[in-house]
């Protein structure tokens, strides 16, 4: 069987979900990445008690949808998988770029980029890779890719570093907590803050509440 696999490009259209509007008022723009499973506009359900007026949430939208049940009912998404990973990122990065410019978050007050899950690897390749300046970079319950280094965050001078994670998540068991804690501090050796807290694999509403 002599068969072949081959490549091409070609354009593409994908959504992302907001939350309140970007008014004068604001003082916090969020960008927020959602985890395995989830859709972008159920996301932000996490961040509708944060005060409308002064937080504007933007949640991008995994490209691959596939359906969570049986069923054929509820659907899911996922940033990237095992398979040519290093394309699919570049995808995702372009389509990140386009919603940078869409929402002028060059100019966004107090940006603050958040992952959760598989998001946190999403996020801090955008990150790293783009060199996206933000006041805060909050990490949850989920693990930075490998091929990222310290050098790859030596621009971001002034940024806040949040790990927050639950001490029974089923996904970060202990030793493995003991290993990511440690890179994380050679990776963001000023301005970072680890945040435990009482439960599982979740994003933790009252903490992230904190942030602001």
């Amino acid at each position: 069987m002599n068969t072949a696999e081959k490549q091409v490009s070609y354009q593409i259209t994908n959504t992302y979900s907001t939350l309140n509007h970007f008014t004068p008022k604001t003082k916090n723009v969020w960008v927020i990445f959602h985890g395995l499973g989830y859709l972008s506009r159920y996301f932000l359900r996490y961040f509708k008690d944060l005060d409308p007026e002064e937080n504007y949430i933007i949640a991008p939208q995994a490209q691959s949808k596939y359906y969570l049940d049986e069923k054929y009912k509820h659907i899911g998404a996922s940033w990237l998988t095992k398979e040519n990973t290093e394309v699919e990122i570049k995808n995702v990065l372009n389509y990140l770029g386009e919603v940078y410019k869409a929402e002028n978050l060059q100019n966004a007050p107090n940006l603050i980029i958040l992952g959760f899950s598989q998001g946190v690897s999403m996020a801090t390749r955008w990150v790293a890779r783009n060199k996206i300046e933000c006041a805060q970079l909050v990490l949850c319950a989920g693990k930075i890719p490998v091929e990222l280094k310290s050098e790859d965050f030596e621009f971001l001078e002034n940024t806040n570093f949040s790990f927050i994670y639950g001490t029974k998540d089923e996904y970060l068991k202990e030793g493995i907590i003991e290993v990511e804690a440690e890179r994380l501090k050679n990776l963001f050796p000023k301005n970072l803050k680890i945040i435990p807290f009482k439960g599982g694999h979740e994003l933790n509403k009252d903490l992230i509440h904190q942030l602001v």
